[in-house]
């Protein structure tokens, strides 16, 4: 298992939100299509921006609201990264968070598993609407496969994942785990 497997949930976030951040500084051109349907890459950053701040209030936590993706993608990830990194690092963090949906657990086991897992993922989606490969970790890609993988109705039914992709025989568990989230491996081929 590599570190970034065994990593605990602060360090594991701290990890991958330092590669979705060279992924914005490595960004050229902000309006260039991501392999999400419809998005720019401005739209990956926004995604992970926007959507986390309503799923915490709804268990009772707040994040702090950040600067605008539109005026300055780094700047709103550093300050969307620092926040999820300090509620990671303080004494709360191993207390129970209870979700509406999604019942109780650790909260931060449900950062880990619900955002840390996400902002892996679209990192995918960033370095590919640059043309860029990401050096993404394969033994936690491949992790997060399984886990996926076990749910797959589910996640297909949610409706926000689109159809798995076909890999070749010897795809890589980064390229595996992309393909099965709905992204073409061949993208910025």
């Amino acid at each position: 298992m590599s570190a970034l497997s065994t990593a605990a949930p602060a360090d594991r976030h701290r990890t991958i939100a330092a590669g979705f951040a060279a992924e914005i500084a490595a960004t050229a051109d902000w309006d260039a299509p991501a392999p999400v349907d419809g998005w720019t890459a401005r739209d990956v950053v926004r995604h992970l921006i926007d959507w986390f701040p309503s799923f915490l209030e709804a268990g009772g936590v707040a994040l702090p609201a950040v600067g605008s993706v539109d005026d300055d993608p780094a700047a709103a990830w550093s300050e969307r990264a620092a926040a999820v990194q300090a509620i990671l690092e303080s004494d709360s963090a191993a207390g129970d968070f209870t979700h509406p949906y999604l019942g109780t657990m650790p909260l931060q086991q449900i950062i880990d598993q619900f955002y840390s897992g996400d902002v892996f993922m679209h990192t995918w989606d960033l370095a590919q609407a640059g043309g860029r490969r990401p050096a993404l970790d394969p033994d936690f890609a491949a992790g997060i496969l399984s886990g996926l993988s076990q749910m797959e109705d589910v996640l297909r039914s949610s409706g926000q994942y689109g159809p798995a992709f076909p890999t070749p025989d010897a795809a890589d568990p980064v390229v595996s785990l992309a393909a099965f989230i709905g992204r073409d491996p061949h993208f910025a081929s």
